[in-house]
């Protein structure tokens, strides 16, 4: 017997139950449930001409091109099926609960598998993670000038036992002009939110979470309006590194790529740098000058973010000095100055 599960329902069960999406591929790239299987139950042109269809005949000739279109490929469905969930245990969806994963569950049914699907379909898990993003969270922004290590002491704050959230690791980037050299390609920006609902159903929001100071867009995705809007309301700890130490800090990181990529990211940013100042990077990088390169462009970026900083609330900006980036030592300095902040109380009023 078919099983429709509520949302929350559904997302436990994913613990004993292979998630089936058979939406089209095309949708199925643009963003998914992570973790999630493709088995769509028509492909993209196919899924053009039942619509196509629906719209100049009717419903009924629509259905019955759709059983055309699929009656061939039963046993296919069933093979991968088998082969992503071994244990004969699925959880289904299309995009709102309709015929889509109606009749696929239907079959895999029939066949033997147990199956429950998600009411409301993949629309209502984007409806649950906006829900969790309009919670007022009780986050801690990490800040600091670029090279200041601060994704080294977000992920030292989680060996000591902190909540946080990896803003740049969910989103394949690291900020900055520089941020693709050596991360895989982003994901859309709606996937990226699906990453980051998943990240935040894992932590306690009644404690506080570290999130690294960023833009509302890392690379090419944006980080939802309202996590945004959390994010710029919550307390800073600026973390003041000496230039000297940044600057070393983002030779041992960076300077193992080739050349080449660091010279794109140049020229990503050169009207910005300014002309002759792009160019004096650029003769320094390629010569292997990368302290001297690093050093130019620091400028850019200090002011940058400085004036981004002077934007923020000066009751919510606290300024810890670390004259050394030392993630386990700094981590720990910042847990003591975070005790000291009413995080939660202060921002779920």
């Amino acid at each position: 017997m078919l099983r429709e599960l509520g949302i929350s329902d559904f997302l436990t069960s994913r613990s004993e139950r292979t998630v089936i999406d058979v939406r089209a591929p095309k949708e199925f790239a643009s963003g998914h449930i992570p973790g999630a299987v493709n088995i769509p139950l028509f492909t993209d042109e196919e899924r053009a001409v039942v619509g196509t269809t629906y719209k100049r005949v009717g419903r009924d000739a629509a259905i019955r091109k759709g059983l055309q279109i699929t009656g061939p490929k039963l046993e296919q469905f069933l093979d991968a099926a088998q082969q992503a969930a071994p244990n004969r245990k699925l959880a289904m969806h299309c995009w709102r609960g309709g015929m889509r994963s109606k009749s696929m569950a239907t079959l895999f049914d029939f066949a033997g598998f147990d199956v429950a699907i998600l009411k409301g379909g993949y629309k209502t898990y984007r409806r649950q993670a906006r829900a969790l993003f309009e919670q007022p969270l009780p986050l801690i922004i990490l800040g600091g000038k670029t090279g200041s290590g601060k994704t080294e002491m977000l992920k030292a704050l989680s060996l000591a036992g902190e909540q946080i959230i990896d803003l740049e690791q969910l989103a394949h980037h690291k900020g900055s002009a520089f941020g693709d050299l050596g991360e895989l390609p982003q994901p859309g920006t709606e996937m990226f939110e699906n990453v980051l609902f998943e990240q935040c159903q894992q932590l306690d929001i009644t404690k506080r979470i570290w999130v690294e100071d960023e833009s509302h867009m890392i690379g090419t995705v944006f980080i939802p309006e309202p996590f945004w809007a959390s994010m710029r309301t919550a307390p800073v700890v600026y973390c003041d590194v000496p230039v000297e130490e940044r600057i070393r800090f983002l030779v041992d990181t960076y300077g193992h790529y080739d050349a080449a990529g660091l010279i794109q990211a140049v020229h990503k940013i050169t009207k910005r740098l300014g002309g002759q100042h792009a160019k004096a990077a650029l003769t320094h990088f390629e010569n292997g000058q990368l302290d001297v390169a690093t050093r130019i462009v620091l400028v850019y970026y200090d002011k940058t973010y400085a004036y981004g900083l002077s934007q923020r609330n000066p009751e919510l900006l606290h300024t810890l000095a670390i004259p050394k980036i030392q993630p386990a030592e700094n981590a720990q300095a910042l847990i003591a100055l975070a005790n000291t902040l009413q995080v939660h109380h202060e921002q779920i009023k």
